[in-house]
Formats: C-alpha cells, sequence, structure tokens
C-alpha cells in the first residue's frame, strides 16, 4: 500500500501544479495547442466521465487523458525510492536481447520527477540522462506528465536541485510539439527567460493552433516572439541542419533478388512492431541467399568503419508496413536526440524500391535511392554522390552506375529530418512570412510540376486526385500535390504504431472526414501485448472523433468499402486499402497518422496504365481469374518479368486503371482493385456505373445506421457519411475519363480467349499460369478466406462441398470477411455443410492471409483465395497457389488440382443457382438491419458540411421521415 500511496502523492502534486487553463479551445484540426498543456490539466482530467457514459464529443480543453487512466497510473505506479533499481531490472532484461531498453511511461516518469526533487547522492547524471532522453515525445501520456512537471519548475510551483527554471525551458524545447508548447509560449512574456524559451520555438515545428499565440504576442510588441516569427519566416529550423553530402561513403548490406516487406517485417512477429528495437530482431530472420544472421552480420560489417546501406536487387514489395523501414533504420539509421527507440537517416538503395516502401523511407529521414545494383556485392565500399547522380568504388573510383533522384525535394527531405518534417515546417515558414508580409520562401526546392497539358484530357484517377485538390480537371502525372483525404483506414497490427506517430504529430482530434480501425488481424488468436491492444486503442481512436471496430468484427476492408464517397480519395495503413469507388493511396502507419491528423497527404501524382477488358467472360471463369489475367497478359506483352535481377513491372508505382467491366456490383469491383496492391501499384480506379454504386450506397446507409444503434463510434462522423451518401443519392453524379486521356501503357485482355481459370503459381504472385500449366498438383490445405472474397464465394464453395460425400482428403480453412456474413451464411445453412466436411471454420477477419495467426503445415502445398503467396508467409516452406473460391473448393474436393475439363464440370453445377449464389449483403433488404436502423434520427449537425440547397433538402426529407415516424 505504501507504493501506491507515494506515488499517487508524486503525480497528484504534479496536477495541483498546473495553473488555471487560461487559453482558448484548440483550433478546427485538434492538435494539442495552448489550451492543451500544463495550465489545463488538473480540473477537467477530475471531472471527466468514464468514456461509456459520454455522448460523443469533440476533444476539449484540459481533455489529455482519461481520468481512470489517471487513476490507474495512481494506483499502480511503484514507489519512487524503488524506481532504478526496477529500472535497472529492466535495462539488465534488455540487454541479454542486446536491445535498447523501452522508453519511460507515464507511472515512471512520476516516479523519477519525484526523484529529481530529492535526487539521492549519485543517482543525478542518470536521473537527468533518463528524463532528457528516454521519455517519448508529443502527446505521449509519458509526454504529458514531463511537461507538467518542467512547467511546475518555470512558474516556482516545483524545485528541483538539478533542473532551474532555465533548464527546464531548454528541456521543454526537446519534445518536438504538443504538452510541451504552451510553457514555452508562456515563457516568453518572462524578461529572463524568454530568450531561451524563444530559442527553443524557433526549433520547434508542430505548434499548430499556438502559432497565432506568438503571432499576436509578436503584434503587442514582444521581442522573443517577434524573434521566433522572424526565425520561422527565414526557415531557421531547416537552415540549422546539415545537408545532404556530397559523397556518402556507404558498406553495402545486400540482399539479392526480392526483399518484401514480410522479410523485414515478418508476419508472426506483428505483435512487437511498437517495439522497434524488439521487432527489428526479426529482420531477414528466414535464412536465405547471403543470409544466414542478418544483425551478425550487420556488425561485421559496420566494422569497416562506414554507415551501411540496404541494397538489394527490388526492395520493400508487399504490405505498407512502416515496421519494415523502421527495421532496417534500427540497424542503418541515425539516433534521434532525445527521442528513444526511433533512428532517421540511413540510405536504401534498390534496382526497383516498391512505390509505399519508397514513401516510408521518405517520411523517416532516409535517402532512398534507385539504381542499378547488378555491380554492388554484400560488404563493398561505395561512394555515392547524390547531387551528381553516380555512384563509385570506394578506392578505386570506378563508376558503378549513374542514377537520377527521384525528385530533387529528396535532398530537402532528408536534411529536413523526414518528408512530414518537410512538409510541416514549409507550411509554418509560410504561414510566419505571411504573417510578416513577407514574399515566398526560395530557401527550399519546390517541386516541379510538367508543363501544362494543352488538348491532352485526364484519366479518372487525374481527375478525383483533381477533385481532392479543388483542381478543375485533373493533375497531371508528376505533379506534386496534397489531396484531401476523405476517408483513411487503419489495422491493428499498424495501428499501435499510427497511435504512436500520431502523438508524435500532437494530434488530439482527426480532420480527415472519417478514420476507421479494425482488429481484423489479431481477434482469432490475440497474444497478451494484442488484447491490450484491443481495449486501449478504440478510445484513442473514437476520442480523436474516429471510428472503432470490435474484435471479431472482420477484416477492414470489407468495411471501409462500405463507408466509401465516390469519386473521393484516402489512405490506409494496409497495403489493401484500394477503394472499388473513388481511389486510396495505401501507406506506412506514418503517413496514415499525418493523413488523418491533417486531413491531406503529399502526393507525386503517378502515371496510370490502363487495362481495358473486352469480350464476354467464359462459362467457368470467375473474377478471381480476370484479377490473375493483369498479370497473365502482361507477363505476354513484356510489360511484366517474374525473374528479379533486372525486374520489369509496368505497373510499380502507378496508377491500375480499369475499364470495360462497369456493370460489376461494387463488392466485385474490390476483387480487382484490391489485387492491384500485388502489383506494386500507386492505387487503382474502376469505371463503374452509377446503378451499382446507388445500390451499394442504400445498403451502407442502412449498415451505418445499424451501427450508430448497436453503439459503433464516433457517432457524428457515422452520421456525417450517411449525410453525405445522401447526398450523392439526391444527385448521383461520376467522373469519367476523357477520351483522349494518356497512359503510360494500355494492356487489352479478350475475355473471349480466357477459357480456363489462371492461377498464380508458388510462391510469387506475379508468376500467373494457366491451371493446364500445372494441373495434377497434390494439395495439402486450402484456404477460402481473406479480403479478396465475398459471401457469394462462401455460398459457392458450400454448394460444391454439399455435393461432397465424408471428410475431405485436404485440410479446409473457411474465414468469411465479416460477421454479417458469418450470420447470413449460418443462417442459409452454409456453416453446416463446412462442419459436415470436416471443415475448420474461423473467426471473421484476415485468418490465414498474413500469416501471423494460424499457419498452415511446414512445407504443404496450398490453393489459396489470399492476396499473396509471398514466401514463408502462410506457413514456413509452404508452397501456396493463388486461385478462386470455386477452383480452391474442388481443390478441396479432389486434393489435387483438377484438371480444366473437371474444374469445368463442377462450375457448371453453379451456373443453375448462380443469381442465388452470388447475391450480396444489401442491408437495406435485411430485416434485422432496416428494423435497428429505424431507431437511428439523425442529427441536424450531420448536413453541417453540406452546400446549402443540398443542405435544405436533405433535413426536409428527414423532417417527413420523422413527422411519418411520429404518425404512425
Amino acid at each position: 500500500m505504501m507504493r501506491k500511496a507515494v506515488n499517487g502523492r508524486a503525480l497528484r502534486r504534479l496536477l495541483e501544479r498546473a495553473a488555471p487553463a487560461t487559453s482558448s479551445t484548440a483550433g478546427s484540426r485538434g492538435f494539442a495547442s495552448t489550451a492543451r498543456t500544463t495550465g489545463a490539466i488538473a480540473a477537467p482530467l477530475a471531472r471527466r466521465a468514464p468514456l461509456a457514459s459520454r455522448a460523443p464529443a469533440p476533444p476539449r480543453a484540459g481533455s489529455l487523458l482519461p481520468a481512470a487512466s489517471l487513476a490507474s497510473i495512481a494506483r499502480s505506479a511503484r514507489s519512487a525510492s524503488t524506481f532504478l533499481a526496477e529500472y535497472d531490472a529492466h535495462v539488465a532484461e534488455r540487454a541479454a536481447q542486446n536491445i535498447a531498453p523501452k522508453p519511460l511511461d507515464a507511472k515512471q516518469v512520476a516516479a523519477l520527477c519525484e526523484q529529481l526533487e530529492s535526487p539521492p547522492a549519485g543517482d543525478e547524471a542518470v536521473l537527468m540522462d533518463l528524463f532528457e532522453n528516454r521519455v517519448p515525445p508529443g502527446v505521449d501520456e509519458a509526454a504529458y506528465v514531463k511537461a507538467s512537471w518542467l512547467a511546475a519548475i518555470v512558474e516556482g510551483k516545483a524545485r528541483s536541485p538539478l533542473v532551474d527554471a532555465a533548464k527546464a525551458v531548454r528541456i521543454l524545447g526537446t519534445m518536438q510539439g504538443g504538452y510541451n508548447i504552451a510553457p514555452l509560449v508562456q515563457a516568453l512574456d518572462d524578461p529572463a527567460l524568454g530568450p531561451l524559451a524563444a530559442d527553443q520555438l524557433t526549433g520547434t515545428l508542430l505548434v499548430f493552433d499556438a502559432f497565432h499565440d506568438v503571432e499576436a504576442k509578436a503584434k503587442a510588441g514582444n521581442e522573443h516572439a517577434t524573434r521566433v516569427m522572424r526565425s520561422w519566416a527565414d526557415a531557421e529550423w531547416f537552415t540549422r541542419r546539415p545537408p545532404v553530402p556530397e559523397k556518402i561513403t556507404v558498406t553495402v548490406f545486400k540482399v539479392t533478388g526480392e526483399t518484401n516487406t514480410d522479410d523485414l517485417s515478418p508476419a508472426p512477429d506483428a505483435w512487437s512492431r511498437p517495439d522497434i528495437p524488439l521487432h527489428a530482431l526479426a529482420m531477414l530472420k528466414n535464412p536465405r541467399d547471403g543470409i544466414h544472421d542478418a544483425p551478425a552480420q550487420i556488425e561485421e560489417l559496420k566494422t569497416k568503419g562506414f554507415p551501411l546501406a540496404y541494397v538489394g536487387d527490388v526492395v520493400g514489395t508487399g504490405s505498407s508496413r512502416k515496421s519494415a523501414t523502421n527495421s532496417v533504420l534500427w540497424f542503418m539509421g541515425d539516433d534521434i536526440p532525445n527521442v528513444p527507440n526511433k533512428r532517421t537517416g540511413g540510405v536504401c538503395v534498390g534496382g526497383k524500391i516498391a512505390p509505399i516502401f519508397f514513401n516510408t523511407m521518405e517520411d523517416s529521414g532516409a535517402l532512398p535511392l534507385e539504381m542499378d545494383v547488378t555491380n554492388m556485392n554484400m560488404g563493398d565500399v561505395v561512394e555515392i554522390y547524390p547531387y551528381q547522380g553516380v555512384a563509385k568504388r570506394h578506392g578505386s573510383g570506378e563508376e558503378l552506375c549513374r542514377f537520377s533522384l527521384k525528385t530533387d525535394v529528396l535532398l530537402d527531405e532528408v536534411q529536413a529530418g523526414g518528408r512530414i518534417n518537410l512538409i510541416i515546417g514549409r507550411g509554418l515558414t509560410s504561414r510566419a512570412r505571411e504573417s510578416l508580409g513577407l514574399p515566398a520562401s526560395d530557401v527550399f526546392r519546390l517541386p516541379s510540376n510538367p508543363p501544362g497539358s494543352g488538348s491532352k484530357g485526364f484519366t479518372l484517377a487525374q481527375k478525383m486526385v483533381g477533385k481532392a485538390c479543388g483542381v478543375d480537371g485533373g493533375i497531371l502525372p508528376g505533379t506534386y500535390c496534397e489531396p484531401k483525404m476523405t476517408t483513411v483506414g487503419s489495422q491493428d497490427t499498424t495501428g499501435p504504431m499510427t497511435r504512436d506517430e500520431l502523438k508524435d504529430l500532437a494530434c488530439l482530434g482527426f480532420s480527415s472526414d472519417l478514420v476507421m480501425q479494425s482488429f481484423c488481424h489479431t481477434a482469432a488468436y490475440p497474444k497478451p501485448v494484442d488484447v491490450v491492444t484491443h481495449h486501449t486503442l478504440p478510445d484513442f481512436i473514437r476520442n480523436r472523433g474516429g471510428v472503432s471496430l470490435r474484435p471479431g468484427d472482420g477484416v477492414i476492408h470489407s468495411w471501409l468499402n462500405r463507408m466509401l464517397l465516390p469519386d473521393t480519395v484516402g489512405t490506409g495503413g494496409d497495403s489493401h486499402t484500394r477503394f472499388p469507388i473513388g481511389i486510396s493511396f495505401p501507406a506506412g502507419s506514418g503517413l496514415v497518422a499525418f493523413g488523418a491528423a491533417t486531413g491531406v497527404i503529399p502526393l507525386d501524382m503517378p502515371e496510370s496504365v490502363l487495362v481495358r477488358f473486352k469480350g464476354t467472360m467464359q462459362p467457368g471463369i470467375t473474377l478471381r481469374d480476370l484479377v490473375h489475367a493483369i498479370p497473365y497478359y502482361a507477363i505476354k506483352e513484356g510489360h511484366l518479368t517474374v525473374a528479379k535481377q533486372g525486374k520489369k513491372n509496368i505497373f510499380s508505382g502507378r496508377i491500375l486503371e480499369i475499364e470495360g467491366l462497369s456493370h460489376l456490383k461494387c463488392e466485385q469491383a474490390f476483387e480487382l482493385s484490391d489485387a492491384s496492391a500485388e502489383r506494386s501499384a500507386a492505387g487503382c480506379t474502376i469505371k463503374l456505373d452509377k446503378e451499382p454504386i446507388a445500390e451499394y450506397l442504400r445498403s451502407n446507409i442502412i449498415m451505418l445506421k445499424w451501427m450508430i444503434d448497436q453503439g459503433y463510434g464516433d457517432r457524428r462522423t457515422l452520421e456525417r457519411r450517411i449525410a453525405g451518401m445522401e447526398a450523392w443519392l439526391a444527385d448521383p453524379k461520376l467522373l469519367e475519363a476523357d477520351p483522349d486521356a494518356e497512359y503510360a501503357a494500355v494492356i487489352e485482355i479478350d475475355m473471349d480467349q480466357i477459357k480456363e481459370p489462371i492461377l498464380c503459381a508458388p510462391n510469387d504472385p506475379d508468376d500467373a499460369r494457366l491451371l493446364s500449366e500445372v494441373t495434377g498438383d497434390k494439395v495439402d490445405e486450402v484456404f477460402i478466406g481473406s479480403c479478396m472474397t465475398n459471401i457469394g464465394h462462401f455460398r459457392a464453395a458450400g454448394k460444391l462441398l454439399k455435393e461432397f460425400d465424408g471428410q475431405l482428403p485436404t485440410r479446409l480453412w473457411v474465414a468469411p470477411p465479416t460477421k454479417m456474413d458469418e450470420a447470413q451464411l449460418t443462417a442459409e445453412g452454409y456453416y453446416s455443410v463446412y462442419g459436415s466436411v470436416g471443415a475448420r471454420t474461423e473467426m471473421p477477419g484476415c485468418s490465414l492471409c498474413m500469416g501471423n495467426q494460424a499457419r498452415v503445415a511446414e512445407k504443404s502445398t496450398v490453393v489459396s483465395t489470399s492476396t499473396r503467396n509471398f514466401p514463408n508467409r502462410l506457413g514456413k516452406g509452404a508452397n501456396v497457389y493463388l486461385a478462386s473460391a470455386e477452383l480452391a473448393a474442388v481443390s478441396a474436393i479432389l486434393g489435387r488440382l483438377p484438371t480444366p475439363a473437371e474444374y469445368l464440370e463442377y462450375a457448371g453445377k453453379l451456373d443453375a443457382t448462380a443469381s442465388d449464389t452470388y447475391r450480396y449483403l444489401n442491408f437495406d433488404e435485411l430485416p434485422q438491419y432496416v428494423e435497428s436502423a429505424d431507431k437511428v434520427t439523425m442529427e441536424d449537425e450531420a448536413y453541417a458540411g453540406l452546400g446549402p440547397a443540398m443542405r435544405e433538402q436533405l433535413l426536409k426529407v428527414a423532417r417527413e421521415k420523422k413527422a411519418a415516424k411520429a404518425a404512425a
């Protein structure tokens, strides 16, 4: 009990020292501002009610940390007198794993502050090192406690022999933004501390709404605030940092062939991703050519005395995991001063670098370079001349290759410490110069946009991005832009990292119109750390105005797609965030956090590749076969190669635009857009007719209202999205590509010529082959599930399985994408069919697809409907074919891949009931959802963002419905 009492008192004293709130609430972007730190802490936190008892409301001034969290900290914190002993034990435990200790949490920082006020003799240096260097920055709870204590020191409400007011101001200046900003701005008024506070603010970027407070002080004659404004205007935050050197000498760490993000951040280790040093130990843990013990090999190469560069033929394909970048930089990057367990900088070189991985490298402050790596081998020392675009062998000066930067702005990004820093910093400089009446800054390299298009038209994607940028017409390829993020998705293996990035960005409220969090990757087989995430991440998302799903709800994309608005742009922390209506640009957790927080993302508009389908789908051919027809035809036409050395991929980094299938339902269209991830495409569009989109939105409005009735939140966000759907239905318009739009390539696929299924062979989603080429291969296991499936696939499989008598000769896994699919399939009797043949039914979600939960047997041969079949993804040494649900079901029955004739015989049995089999979940036709939706009354505020005429029209309809309901 004494331990709890000591630290409870310590934490309460920290809160009691905070002065009453004096500033206005934060601006529309919801970042930590003057009102959201120190002075606004104690009283609002004490008053705040538990989440379940509150109606959803925007983040309020001072509402930084739930009262329950503070109470938990106070109850469970260890005694300050034992803090160092316990921390030393933790350091020793981590040292045994050869990794850095974890950053301090709020409980530990509270204990540390207590000790700093009366430091034990001999521990002073250790305590200060921990306080200055081992506390996360931004709006982390630990940063909150740290900033509170430092503010109390500055205001004279706390004392420490180690930290006086001046030192407190200097330490506040190292915390990047968020809770540290208010005391720094307040200190500008102090004659003694003002100069120090100004020094700290000149190098701080994450000031957001506090900019107006500094601006006001400057206009009122505060000389220190004036100096800050002038420094921001002169971009001293940037010019003080060292530029990229003329020559970079590196030792080559080469991984031959293709490195995908599963290699760098293995799915079975997804649970450890937020713990960067620990997760980095899993990088390249599966032996491959030239790699047997990556950490040991890296340490050996470091003895040559130069930084290491990660070099590969193809680097970073697959999932959008910033954890892959984090792992590379943990071994090859540089420490960030005062930021624990995160690194920046480093060099990554690839013959081809996947676009999402390239972007996460940019965001992290690394220098990604595409060049010919044929003459670079493991252990070589190479000199890279980034300004000249040449790489030479160290010592001899032999020229290895020439290259060009993707954009000269890369050099500024590295100097700024990352692309996001540069964007925020440039914005801060622009605001300061505008306030001071100065012209635009000439300090930065600006993106060079292409010349006007003249008479040429725009593609569908270019028009969608143009609309999101408020531009008439479209955005040309190569143009730098910042499109509005209408919809942002986050899933649970990247969500904890996105949460940490949001804290670093000092985000307390989302600017994107809809941010959704799912738990589809960990719900079925959660580890203890996943259980913690399931309990804590929903509140984090909802408190910022986002929508949180629940464990067991199902796959992120199957839900997020039902929240989309036509012709809008979004992003998501999963490489398969590929909208069937509109367009998305998937990204790593850092850029997803930026998009959610600011409502925009940076984009260098990619070129487009047009895939045009013609003809008629032949008997037995499925949409999954058309998905695989894209790489199949690309290989035939020389646009794509399977070999990794000298890899050709026309789709890589470009937008895949699909035409010729406009009649598809939206659920079907997603099967095509989803697979653009396997093409390494930057995004995907599909031209659809208005009718299937209108049908989809009518269904989705009912689903969203059902969600509200079921207690999902944030309610206001869901209501806004419903209003947006209603507005589109009231005036349905779709963008279309211009007939004279230009494409990097056009691939035509004649469906009349596709007469047998197309699979992707082990273990490469690019290796598309006809069924006749692989017929007869023995099959051990079959998986029917993932975001590539919908309810029609499970009905089709069920109807084929129903004709089979006994237990299957294979192990069959069945995992529907959502709990709604599961409920409907159960009601229709399909689950009894699965059980009768011995199938293993999984919780709705990702199941086998990612490889972080259940796994297939080692070295087994598998037919799977999952998204990709990289080596070791579904199981160690497994050989995985990607195929349709229909072909997968036949393979499960036969225990081998059928002949085309055998398959077509089975497929023919489905034709007679096709209209029943391939029905989709139209919630507006399902009584239980309609009844639930009818209980929901929309608030007028939901329509506030619409135009006046549309708002009045929809409000009138809503009032009429309400009156009719009351009369009934």
